[in-house]
C-alpha cells in the first residue's frame, strides 16, 4: 500500500515544474501568474505628442462633445522639426508621418474630422482656419490637405487639476463663512475683490474703446485679448494679447459715419444726464452704509441684538400686569362700600348751592342800600 504523502509530493513537483516552463498543469488548481501588459508604444507616442506645446491645436465641438484637434499639415511639420519625439516608437521610429498617423487612426487614438460649415460666410473671404464645429469624416485616412484630426483618448488628468477639484468645495465653504471672518480679513477680501472687478471692467472698457476707435477711424477690426470672452479656450489662449488677423471685408464709410454719430450722441446724453454732486454723495453714503453693515456684522453682535429685542417684551408684559394690579387696588380705595361715597357727594353739592344763594342775597342788599 502506497502512502498518499509521496503522491502529493510528486504532484506538487510536477505543478511547480510546469509553471516554471510556462505551461499550466491541468491537474493543478493554482491560477497562472499574471504578467503586466506592456503599454503600446503608439499610445505613449500619442500622449507625448499631445502634451507637446509645439503642436498647434484647438478645441471644437464634435457631436456635442468638446475635443482637442490639430491640422494634418501641422502634424507633418511638427515631426520634421522634432524628430526626437519618434524615439518612443523604438523599432517603428523610422516610419513616415503619414504611416504613423494611419497607425494612430487604426488604433482609434485619432479620428479624422471635417468642418461642418463648408461654405464661405457672407462678409468673409475664405473659410475659418480653425472651425468651432466638426463632424466625423467618412474615410479615416491621413491627409495634410485641409484635414483635421481629433484625439480620441482621454488625456491623463494633471496633478493641479486634481488639487483644484479638491480645493473647490473648501473655497465654497470659505465663501459661505465670510460673515464670521475677523474685520481685517473682511477688509482684505473686500478690497481684493473690488480691485479685481475694477481691473476686469477697465480692461473690457479699454478693449471696446480701442476697437471702436480703430473701426471708425481706420476701418479695421482690432481686438486686443481676442479670446478673453471665449467660451471654449485654453488658459494660454484666454490671455493671448495680440489680436487676430482681420479676415473680413472692411466696413463701408457710411456705416462708420453712422456709428460715429451714434457714439457722439450717446456720449452727449450720458454727460447731460450725469448725476450731480449731491446725488453722488447720497449714493456713496448709501453704499457705504451697506458695506459697513456687512463688515461690522459679527455673531456676538447678532446674538446680543436678539437678546435686546427679547428683553423689552418681557418688561412690557410685567409692567402691564403691575399696572392692572395697581388700578384694581386704586378702584377699591376710591369707591368705599355701603354707598357712603354717594351721600358725601350730594352733601357737598347742596353746600355749594347754599353758598351761591347767600352770595346773591348779599349782592342784592348792597345794591338796595346804594
Amino acid at each position: 500500500m502506497k502512502k498518499p504523502g509521496g503522491a502529493d509530493k510528486k504532484k506538487g513537483r510536477r505543478s511547480s515544474g510546469a509553471l516554471q516552463n510556462g505551461v499550466r498543469d491541468p491537474n493543478s488548481d493554482t491560477p497562472p501568474r499574471k504578467q503586466a501588459a506592456k503599454k503600446d508604444v503608439f499610445q505613449l507616442f500619442a500622449e507625448k505628442v499631445r502634451d507637446h506645446k509645439e503642436l498647434v491645436s484647438r478645441w471644437a465641438v464634435l457631436q456635442e462633445t468638446r475635443v482637442e484637434y490639430f491640422r494634418g499639415k501641422d502634424f507633418v511639420s511638427f515631426l520634421k522639426n522634432h524628430p526626437e519625439v519618434k524615439e518612443v516608437l523604438e523599432s517603428e521610429k523610422n516610419l513616415e508621418a503619414e504611416d504613423i498617423a494611419n497607425t494612430l487612426l487604426s488604433k482609434n487614438l485619432l479620428v479624422r474630422c471635417d468642418r461642418v460649415v463648408k461654405t464661405v460666410r457672407p462678409g468673409k473671404k475664405k473659410l475659418s482656419t480653425w472651425p468651432a464645429h466638426l463632424e466625423i469624416f467618412p474615410e479615416q485616412v491621413f491627409s495634410d490637405n485641409d484635414a483635421f484630426f481629433a484625439w480620441a483618448f482621454v488625456k491623463q488628468r494633471p496633478l493641479w487639476q486634481t488639487l483644484l477639484s479638491i480645493l473647490w468645495p473648501v473655497l465654497t465653504l470659505a465663501i459661505c463663512l465670510f460673515p464670521v471672518y475677523p474685520h481685517r480679513c473682511k477688509i482684505l477680501i473686500l478690497y481684493s475683490c473690488a480691485g479685481l472687478l475694477l481691473l476686469i471692467l477697465s480692461l473690457l472698457l479699454l478693449r471696446a474703446t480701442i476697437f471702436g476707435a480703430t473701426w471708425i477711424i481706420l476701418g479695421k477690426r482690432v481686438w486686443f485679448f481676442p479670446n478673453i470672452l471665449a467660451e471654449e479656450a485654453t488658459l494660454g489662449e484666454l490671455f493671448r494679447f495680440w489680436p487676430k488677423k482681420d479676415e473680413e471685408e472692411p466696413p463701408k464709410w457710411t456705416a462708420r459715419l453712422f456709428f460715429a454719430m451714434v457714439a457722439v450722441l450717446v456720449i452727449l446724453l450720458l454727460r447731460h444726464h450725469a448725476p450731480d454732486e449731491a446725488a453722488r454723495a447720497r449714493y456713496q453714503k448709501r453704499m457705504s452704509n451697506i458695506i459697513d453693515d456687512v463688515l461690522e456684522w459679527s455673531p456676538s453682535l447678532a446674538l446680543s441684538g436678539m437678546m435686546e429685542k427679547q428683553q423689552p417684551v418681557v418688561n412690557a408684559t410685567e409692567s402691564a400686569s403691575n399696572f392692572s394690579d395697581q388700578s384694581k387696588a386704586g378702584s377699591e380705595k376710591v369707591a368705599p362700600p355701603d354707598g357712603t361715597g354717594e351721600g358725601s357727594i350730594l352733601e357737598q353739592h347742596d353746600g355749594e348751592d347754599m353758598d351761591s344763594v347767600k352770595d346773591t342775597d348779599q349782592h342784592q342788599n348792597h345794591h338796595n342800600s346804594i
